[in-house]
């Protein structure tokens, strides 16, 4: 077909009618929107605009997708139906069930800050944080009478005052550094287990208490709610006396600051002092080893001597008296001989040899022994 036949533009070579760029048909467009209103003003076009929107409703609210970290809670006419797991599930439309989601594995948290009353009656402002989970999505719902954060926040702040209130200032205030380090070396083993014995708690012994006291407060109320963890945040003496405490504070680590140093001192000198100890102890051994040997040989001399002397006692007495006389008169520069002490002699140097002594001694043991065999007498 030729692009110029008759029809004045309007028809393409398909014999189509061409659109025209420049006006839009709206008096066509306004007479079908018209008609087709108008098909609805008698009673079956009513019905069928009821049943699309009955079926659009109940394809949009027969099911639920439940996430992977929550959990479904179904209400059928508002009360308790059952449990829903992750995943796809169907169910009746609403108003007949409604499905809650709840987060399971989520770790929320509160915070509480509160000045409390100490054992020693000093008040403290403490600032802690409650983290917990949802164990039970049910309880959490429906046992509550408050909202579940405020209902965990007030028993929360219940149980840091009942055990704030059975501590005094010190053991609230203590965190691991602060204790005094172990005596080691330098205290006695019955010191240390004193020490064991009356050791202030810590500041994580007292969070272990408030949790376990919450976490027995919450399960009385059946809240479906797990305390994981609780830390304090801050834990200091109200504004109005702060001056005070930190002069306590800096008095406290002048003590430690001593402590540390006299417990350096001690451990630097008692090695010392336990080598010299030591040592004084093996020459005493020493000595005393030496003192027994002595004694015990001595011992067995004289018994040798007196066996001797009871076979012999004149030669053994003879022969005793000048060996004693020899050692006696080696030392001295004059010497007696045995004629009554009448006539003295004078040797002529501050020492006279031994050969010389011999002849002395064995003349001045002549005046004084007696007859041997008078003595041999048992």
């Amino acid at each position: 077909m030729a692009w110029n036949e008759p029809g004045n533009g309007q028809k393409d070579p398909w014999n189509r009618q061409r659109a025209s760029g420049r006006k839009t048909d709206i008096d066509g467009l306004i007479k079908s929107l018209k008609s087709r209103f108008g098909r609805l003003g008698n009673s079956g076009g009513i019905v069928t605009v009821v049943l699309a929107i009955l079926l659009a409703w109940l394809l949009l609210s027969s099911y639920v997708i439940v996430g992977a970290r929550e959990v479904g809670v179904v209400l059928r006419f508002g009360e308790f139906s059952r449990m829903l797991a992750p995943g796809f599930h169907l169910k009746l439309p609403r108003p007949f069930e409604t499905v809650t989601r709840v987060q399971t594995t989520q770790v929320q948290s509160v915070s509480v800050n509160a000045r409390m009353l100490t054992s020693d009656e000093n008040i403290i402002t403490v600032d802690f944080n409650v983290q917990f989970q949802v164990s039970d999505a049910r309880k959490f719902l429906f046992s509550l009478g408050e909202p579940p954060p405020d209902t965990l926040r007030l028993a929360a702040e219940a149980a840091v005052r009942s055990v704030v209130g059975a501590n005094d200032m010190d053991n609230i205030l203590t965190s691991p550094g602060d204790l005094p380090a172990a005596a080691g070396t330098v205290a006695a083993p019955a010191a240390a287990s004193a020490a064991a014995v009356i050791e202030p708690k810590t500041r994580e012994t007292l969070q272990q208490q408030i949790r376990s006291a919450l976490q027995k407060t919450l399960d009385s109320y059946n809240s479906g709610l797990v305390v994981n963890d609780i830390s304090f945040q801050n834990v200091a003496p109200p504004a109005e006396v702060k001056d005070a405490f930190d002069d306590v504070n800096a008095a406290r680590e002048d003590k430690q600051r001593s402590e540390n140093e006299a417990r350096t001192y001690a451990n630097s000198v008692l090695p010392d002092a336990r080598a010299q100890g030591a040592r004084v102890a093996a020459l005493a051994q020493g000595y005393l080893a030496e003192r027994v040997a002595r004694a015990t040989g001595d011992t067995t001399q004289f018994n040798q001597l007196l066996k001797e002397y009871r076979a012999a006692p004149g030669v053994t007495r003879r022969r005793l008296y000048l060996e004693t006389m020899e050692q006696v008169m080696a030392n001295n520069a004059k010497v007696v001989d045995g004629s009554n002490g009448k006539n003295i002699i004078n040797l002529p140097s501050e020492r006279a040899p031994a050969r010389s002594l011999t002849g002395v001694v064995q003349s001045a043991a002549g005046a004084v022994d007696t007859n041997p065999a008078q003595e041999a007498k048992p």
